[in-house]
């Protein structure tokens, strides 16, 4: 299929107006690079933005950007609050524009899923803790949240949007997948109470919207606001995919540019195609079948993310059905890791199959663990300015993670001390 055949390559116009040059999107990964003290973009993150930015794509999601500096997915994630210091965030926005894409920045709270070498205390919907097996004592103790507090991170989520949008990014992006704190209050496994944000799944679901809300009550209409979504937790019990459907039809008319469907949990890694519950084997682009399903209920474009690497497939996900339903984004995230290039040398026909580094090891959470790792070092040589490389050994670049999130946690914790 040539370029200009390929829906891959054609423009897409969002609801608020903006124009995204491809439908390829940098979906977030976990970097933890940001500059310690202060926990802001620095010289790494502007290196490894720049090479996405050159490589062609059309949208680039930052990885996780805390809402809360108590609560970070990890020891060198990204925080902007109240009284932050635009300056690097300016540049690191004007940076991941470069290329001619959008950059937009994932705005997240970890909730229960926080490192115990953080040396905070988690908070969740309910005191639930991460079941992990032997590594769940990584974790940090996890308390419910009183109702006053609730109210006071929906409000945390408005700030960072509203700044994100004064630095010159394009848009947020509000993270409520992977057993973050917005998926842990609509799912039934983590979310226990008995008042308003509890029960039925409308209350389940009332953290969520009433966030975005927030959000996009703060910010200009041609500012971009989206959501990422479960498509469901792949855990016996938790939120499923007759959930997600519905949560997306209430999120019809709230102002959302586009919902990124993924799903998971740091218990059930689906999102990295290791889904303990209700799978159906590895495949490639593993969420897209409900994607194109749950696209019949939406008012707004959706987005599919999960192990796109191979040319054809990301054709023939973009493909529509007779009434026209179907994706309209796709979210690259490790291929993309691999190669930050990959949009212009899949335009060439290039690099049609990427081929990712893998732990093949038997326990599905080390497994995880280990498989981020290897991504990690490929993201840590392009912060370096380098090529991305293959990762390495999966138990050296395990060791070597393990090893730079201690130093990091260690700042971190000065850095909390201090402040």
């Amino acid at each position: 299929m040539t370029d200009a055949e390929s829906l891959l390559f054609q423009p897409l116009t969002l609801p608020n107006g903006s124009v995204i040059p491809n439908r390829i999107c940098k979906a977030a990964m976990e970097e933890n690079l940001a500059v310690q003290p202060g926990q802001s973009p620095g010289e790494k993150l502007f290196k490894l933005y720049r090479q996405w930015a050159d490589g062609g794509t059309g949208l680039i999601l930052s990885g996780n950007v805390m809402v809360d500096p108590s609560a970070l997915t990890g020891p060198g994630g990204v925080v902007l609050q109240k009284d932050t210091d635009l300056a690097p965030f300016r540049k690191w926005a004007e940076i991941g524009k470069s290329g001619g894409g959008q950059f937009w920045l994932q705005i997240s709270h970890p909730g229960r899923q926080l490192y115990k070498s953080l040396g905070e205390t988690a908070v969740s919907p309910s005191g639930v803790e991460l079941n992990l097996g032997k590594f769940s004592s990584l974790f940090a103790p996890v308390r419910a949240l009183e109702p006053d507090e609730i109210t006071a991170i929906i409000t945390r989520f408005a700030d960072t949007a509203e700044l994100a949008e004064e630095a010159g990014f394009d848009g947020v992006q509000i993270h409520g997948a992977h057993g973050y704190l917005i998926s842990q209050f609509l799912s039934p496994l983590t979310n226990h109470r008995d008042d308003q944000w509890g029960g039925s799944l409308e209350n389940r679901a009332r953290f969520l919207i009433e966030t975005v809300d927030a959000v996009r009550a703060r910010v200009k209409p041609s500012f971009g606001v989206s959501i990422k979504l479960n498509s469901a937790d792949f855990q016996r019990g938790g939120f499923a995919f007759e959930d997600a459907r519905q949560v997306v039809e209430w999120l019809n008319g709230k102002g959302l540019d586009f919902v990124e469907l993924s799903g998971g949990s740091y218990e059930s890694p689906a999102m990295q195609g290791n889904p303990q519950e209700g799978s159906t084997g590895k495949r490639e682009a593993f969420f897209i079948d409900f994607a194109r399903d749950i696209a019949k209920v939406a008012s707004m474009p959706i987005m599919v993310t999960g192990g796109i690497t191979n040319l054809d497939v990301a054709e023939a996900a973009l493909a529509h059905d007779e009434q026209g339903f179907g994706v309209e984004i796709l979210g690259i995230a490790r291929a993309l890791a691999a190669d930050p290039d990959l949009p212009k040398h899949w335009r060439v026909q290039q690099n049609a199959n990427v081929t990712l580094p893998e732990a093949n090891w038997s326990n599905a959470s080390l497994k995880g663990l280990a498989t981020m790792a290897l991504t990690k070092a490929q993201l840590e040589r392009m912060a370096k300015g380098k090529t991305p490389g293959d990762g390495g050994s999966p138990f050296m670049a395990l060791m070597a993670d393990q090893y730079r999130a201690a130093k990091r946690a260690k700042n971190y914790r000065k850095w909390r001390a201090s402040s």
